[in-house]
């Protein structure tokens, strides 16, 4: 079988989908990385930093996270943390090589009050030469367009599951609650940074459901974090039969097939991942990690435990590249990424 030249499909049937999971898994990494090629340097790795600005007491309900309010499992919750502590962090992340800094609040959505802090924060941040991402829950349009003004690049959003599997993770919401967020964030024209979580059970015509979600939106988000879940005592999903590392790696080049243009992001479970497997995510088209010691509220391999494994494979950071288009309010000029916040989180 020959390698298919990626197209920008927005109508992909779940047969095809499965399809794509069912080849041998040769063909399948092959399809796969000749796709990525086509409209990406294989050998670099877009590099992020996730802080989570706001953590716990989450009203919501969602199986896998140690955030909400009702599980109890040891995160206490926190009060915002204010803009001069966020942009220190954000300091250390691109002293650390980060390009990008997302910041995350464990919200079902955030009140009116709290978008001028958030926005304070994203244009602080944003001045200081690093992309801008923001995972707050639902957005409502008017706060959409609030943090756009603000100078917002990415908002993460994630689908978490397939639509017909949605019910049996998240109570508290409905996946089309998901899908009205993202239609106000690209109203609003930020761009999406939208994904999922797999090994929650789910079957894999539902992993494929997912993905088929996914590449079917408007328009394919500029970022597709892949979650493996991380089973936290205290979560309804603790104790969840784990997924098998190459069903990872498939789900991992089907997005890639699916959505060639977009940043495929290792996001939650990297720190459960063997070098051999993230070392095969790469290989399969995976272009994008979290990096630093913590991904909210679960632990990520640390930064020198990332650069050595970008040494033994040959990788470097995607370089950041000024865009003279793009300017901030401030008049400083907008760091971009060359071609595209995150873990699972609601």
């Amino acid at each position: 079988m020959s390698a298919v030249r990626p197209v920008l499909r927005h109508d992909w049937r779940r047969e095809e989908v499965l399809e794509l999971f069912a080849l041998p898994f040769p063909e399948l990494l092959y399809r796969a990385a000749s796709v990525h090629r086509e409209h990406f340097d294989p050998a670099q790795v877009q590099v992020s930093t996730l802080l989570s600005v706001k953590t716990g007491g989450c009203p919501e309900d969602c199986g896998y996270c140690p955030q909400a309010a009702r599980y109890h499992t040891g995160v206490d919750a926190t009060k915002l943390m204010s803009t001069e502590a966020v942009l220190e962090k954000a300091r250390q992340a691109k002293a650390a090589g980060a390009s990008r800094f997302c910041m995350g609040a464990a919200w079902r959505s955030p009140k009116d009050r709290d978008i001028p802090k958030v926005a304070s924060m994203i244009q602080e941040v944003k001045a200081r030469g690093l992309e801008t991402c923001a995972t707050l829950g639902m957005l409502s349009d008017p706060q959409a367009q609030a943090l756009k003004a603000a100078g917002l690049d990415y908002y993460h959003h994630t689908l978490d599951t397939a639509p017909e599997f949605y019910g049996e993770i998240i109570h508290t919401r409905e996946f089309q609650d998901r899908l009205d967020t993202l239609s106000h964030v690209r109203d609003a024209g930020m761009k999406t940074c939208c994904g999922g979580i797999v090994g929650m059970g789910e079957s894999r015509e539902q992993r494929a459901g997912l993905l088929q979600a996914l590449a079917t939106l408007p328009a394919h988000p500029d970022s597709v974090p892949i979650n493996r879940l991380v089973q936290v005592e205290g979560t309804p999903l603790a104790g969840t039969a784990e997924l098998d590392p190459f069903e990872f790696v498939r789900t991992i080049a089907v997005a890639r097939i699916l959505m060639p243009k977009s940043m495929v992001r290792l996001s939650a479970g990297r720190e459960q991942m063997s070098d051999e497997l993230q070392a095969l995510c790469f290989a399969a088209g995976a272009n994008s990690i979290f990096y630093g010691e913590k991904l909210l509220t679960t632990g990520n391999p640390d930064t020198e435990r990332d650069m050595a494994l970008f040494a033994r494979l040959g990788l470097v950071p995607m370089p950041v590249q000024v865009d003279a288009a793009d300017h901030d309010h401030g008049g400083t000029i907008h760091a971009t990424i060359t071609s595209q916040p995150e873990p699972a989180i609601a």
